[in-house]
């Protein structure tokens, strides 16, 4: 049976052993001590205001920084020892922090609870966790931006529905994804904004009695200010919540493009080949080159999908305060920072490695993708669009029953739908002059892309500064 007394920071008013099945069940040390630099930061910090306000000596203070030094060198370098009665990365802290400095060691949870400790651990820990995803967010928008302004001038189809679209730049398919990262890049760091306030000097619920300096704690730990309700800052988690819907978002952006370069991958398709180093084969069938770079980083979306709602399950029926069911919270957000800081790695991997087969890009458009332009052409002669858009039906619906593709239509059959077509309509059936036309900010024309490169570029300065 497991001995309570004197290894936990809750021992005293219980009797007798706790169950080992529980002990198991109730701890947290083999997933939350991977926020040990973050606690131990956390404590050196509380015991600099602990002197200040004279609840531990200079002295004191001097032997628990040391004996803070010395475990974080023993968890630098991988030979820190968990012992069974270690229920978390708190309580292994403080154990250690006795067995080399003594009775100084059990002065260092005065006025503090594991409630507020916890909540700072994790806000420091995902603090840092949101620089390492929004540089791997940076470098995978900057790949794909330079990628596009290399390749600028090869066009393929677009599509809707899964069908041929209209004929645009394959540049402008890859900005489309690299604008909705930066929004999430945006999004990740408006996070990072209310995660960044500090909690420690909450204690349990009501607050601290003592004349803790909690502005002295956020300068010590870099917050940006001082959390207003002790209930509330020990309690909520919503910045956890942020994280995981974020992560959610993100993926579904990335997974959305994992699902495009699938399909222009396969031999239907053949418009990109994946790089083998992101590529795996088949046990059987040796002609396999399956894209599970992109198969994962799809299914890779619905892991975090079912973290973000299961922990929202967790929080809406809790009352007020902290709740042992918030243990769920570390694993959640260790889970998808783990996952989306492996997808963004590969992707950008992918991106940087896979090539384009031009020629079979081109070859894909057809002249029934002209459909619109061929409305456009009547406009530009007076047509109300409505009325120029029937008209072009009808010049498809007179090429399918002939048999033959839009452009070979002849001028007497164009005239039978309009008299309005004539023998320059022919300059419509140009697929670089099709897209040349959507110069509007935003549009697939080349000044249009150029101008979303050189904003992305200029963006992502900003980003570094």
């Amino acid at each position: 049976m497991a001995n309570t007394e004197g290894s936990k920071l809750w021992g005293g008013r219980f009797v007798g052993d706790t169950d080992p099945i529980m002990e198991k069940f109730n701890a947290s040390i083999t997933y939350d001590q991977r926020m040990w630099d973050a606690d131990i930061r956390g404590s050196k910090a509380y015991v600099k205001a602990l002197e200040r306000a004279k609840l531990v000596s200079t002295e004191e203070m001097e032997h628990i920084l040391q004996g803070m030094d010395q475990i974080s060198e023993e968890w630098s370098k991988g030979v820190f020892l968990i012992k069974p009665e270690d229920e978390d990365i708190h309580t292994a802290n403080e154990r250690r922090l006795k067995e080399l400095i003594g009775a100084p060691a059990g002065k260092l949870h005065t006025g503090r609870s594991r409630n507020d400790q916890v909540v700072t651990d994790m806000r420091l820990w995902l603090r840092d966790a949101i620089a390492i995803l929004t540089d791997n967010s940076l470098q995978l928008i900057s790949t794909m931006v330079e990628r596009a302004a290399i390749e600028i001038d090869v066009l393929f189809p677009g599509y809707t529905h899964m069908q041929r679209a209209q004929p645009i730049r394959w540049s402008h398919w890859i900005l489309s994804y690299a604008v909705a990262l930066s929004r999430d890049v945006e999004r990740l760091l408006e996070i990072k904004k209310r995660a960044n306030i500090l909690p420690l000097g909450s204690g349990a619920i009501a607050g601290t009695p003592f004349d803790i300096d909690r502005e002295l704690l956020r300068r010590e730990l870099g917050f940006d200010g001082v959390s207003l309700n002790s209930m509330d800052a020990t309690g909520q988690r919503d910045f956890v919540a942020e994280f995981l819907f974020w992560t959610s978002l993100c993926l579904t952006h990335l997974s959305k493009m994992a699902e495009d370069l699938m399909l222009y991958s396969t031999k239907e398709y053949s418009f990109v080949t994946l790089s083998d180093a992101y590529s795996t084969g088949s046990s059987l069938m040796p002609q396999k080159k399956n894209a599970d770079s992109l198969e994962l980083i799809r299914s890779k979306a619905g892991r975090v999908f079912g973290r973000c709602a299961g922990f929202m399950m967790t929080l809406k029926g809790l009352p007020s305060t902290y709740n042992k069911d918030l243990q769920e919270d570390k694993e959640a957000m260790f889970d998808c920072y783990d996952t989306v800081h492996a997808v963004l790695q590969v992707t950008t991997g992918v991106m940087s490695t896979l090539k384009i087969n031009q020629s079979v890009m081109e070859a894909a458009l057809s002249p029934d993708m002209l459909a619109t332009d061929l409305a456009y052409y009547l406009v530009r002669k007076g047509v109300p669009f409505r009325e120029a858009h029937g008209l072009s039906g009808k010049a498809v619906f007179t090429a399918e029953s002939k048999n033959v593709s839009l452009n070979q239509l002849t001028e007497a059959d164009l005239a039978a739908v309009s008299p309005l077509f004539e023998s320059d309509v022919s300059s419509v059936w140009d697929y670089r002059s099709s897209v040349e036309q959507y110069s509007a900010p935003g549009g697939t024309a080349k000044s249009s892309v150029t101008a979303q490169v050189e904003h992305l570029r200029n963006w992502l300065k900003t980003q570094s500064l």
